[in-house]
């Protein structure tokens, strides 16, 4: 194999520019291709966190991240009347320290702004067909001209069409965790400041979150379900149905967030899933982030797993001549990180919406007790160790581990 020189990079949203930021450190020009027809603004709050703060450091963003953090100190979670029952100030968003929560379309904004003039951004197409050959992979495009690079990353999400098209199906790899989620822009009809409200009954919870970054608040509807029943891939209009079957009469807030999600200008409906993979490349095709090892939103880490990976697969490429040794330290470095951060999703979802009653007054009865015994900073905690569990600097391993 020869060196990697050009780089497509499939994703313009967290990994897709951290990699392309550093693989230019490199000397590797990039071109990177994404489906939205321009930059997305918005979006919800997402975090960086650990190792991840590092990265930005490295990469002279992280006072700008600073600059845009959410500002959301506190999340009470209320009974039916709206009065609160229990209330946390999340000890890890501290906005100086190393967990730092930003709204995901200013992340995106900065980090394409710290890619170099020179990088190629495709936007409003896609990728429909991947060729390996010996002079690299052969690319073809929905609506550009084909064109063939040393090497293709996938960083293109959850629903990843470089996973399918090299790897096989998203079923194969998808890891289902029992919940749907949904995310919009409504407007602040509690006049709530900078904080989040969060209402439950038994497997349902849905809120108001409210930020400075944001326009309006944010609606979130979290509902436990035995099997997705591909909604996660349905139409809006489906999924809008599903919510309101579910949530109407719920209590609280419910059925007035449910008549705003009709005028909401950025409806978010996902599963609440990981992907396990027992390789994240294939010849001189790779997976990055959410593609290859998506910790799905209940586990909060995302985003740093993503900029993470990012700085690590750019080291690795830097470091080795060929594609191959190079991925597979990659690989190598990257497995046991995930596997911690992927490992906390369930504390994560347990929290946000208990599947009982008993469940429910538990949580609220441990919140009362004060910070020290909280589930929160149990979580916290996990969520700490989860987040430093790499060293940025370090060498892989000589044997690289082949399974997750």
């Amino acid at each position: 194999m020869t060196a990697v020189r050009t780089v497509l990079v499939s994703g313009a949203s967290v990994a897709g520019p951290t990699l392309a930021h550093w693989l230019h450190r490199r000397g590797m020009r990039v071109t990177v291709v994404e489906k939205a027809p321009a930059p997305r603004p918005g979006g919800h709050a997402v975090d960086v966190r650990g190792a991840a703060v590092d990265v930005a450091e490295r990469m002279g963003i992280l006072g700008t991240i600073r600059e845009h953090l959410t500002q959301t100190s506190r999340v009470h979670f209320v009974g039916p009347d709206g009065r609160t029952r229990a209330e946390i100030s999340p000890t890890m968003d501290t906005g100086h320290g190393r967990s730092l929560e930003i709204v995901r379309g200013d992340l995106a904004r900065i980090l394409r702004e710290a890619t170099p003039a020179d990088t190629e951004y495709l936007y409003g197409d896609t990728v429909t067909a991947l060729e390996e050959g010996p002079d690299g992979v052969h690319v073809t495009f929905r609506h550009h001209e084909p064109h063939t690079f040393d090497l293709v990353v996938g960083s293109d999400g959850l629903h990843s069409t470089t996973r399918t098209l090299a790897f096989g199906p998203e079923e194969d790899f998808a890891h289902y965790l029992g919940a749907l989620i949904s995310i919009s822009t409504v407007p602040n009809h509690l006049g709530i400041d900078r904080e989040a409200q969060l209402y439950n009954t038994p497997g349902l919870g849905c809120g108001l979150i409210h930020s400075p970054r944001f326009e309006g608040a944010k609606a979130v509807f979290l509902a436990h379900e035995t099997e997705p029943g591909g909604l996660d891939r349905a139409p809006e209009e489906d999924q809008k149905d599903y919510l309101r079957k579910r949530f109407t009469g719920a209590g609280w807030e419910s059925d007035r967030l449910l008549e705003e999600l009709a005028q909401a200008p950025d409806f978010y409906f996902d599963s609440v899933t990981q992907i396990h993979m027992d390789r994240w490349h294939r010849g001189r095709i790779a997976l990055l982030g959410d593609a290859g090892y998506c910790p799905s939103p209940m586990s909060g880490q995302g985003t740093t797993l993503a900029m993470v990976g990012a700085h690590v697969l750019a080291e690795e490429l830097g470091r080795h001549t060929t594609p191959e040794p190079a991925l597979e330290a990659y690989e190598a470095r990257m497995r046991p990180y995930v596997r911690a951060n992927q490992g906390i999703a369930d504390t994560g979802l347990g929290f946000l919406a208990p599947r009982t009653r008993l469940g429910l007054a538990t949580r609220n009865a441990i919140l009362r007790l004060g910070p020290l015994l909280t589930t929160l900073s149990r979580l916290d905690t996990r969520v700490a160790r989860a987040a430093e569990a790499i060293d940025l600097d370090a060498p892989a391993p000589q044997d690289p581990p082949r399974h997750a």
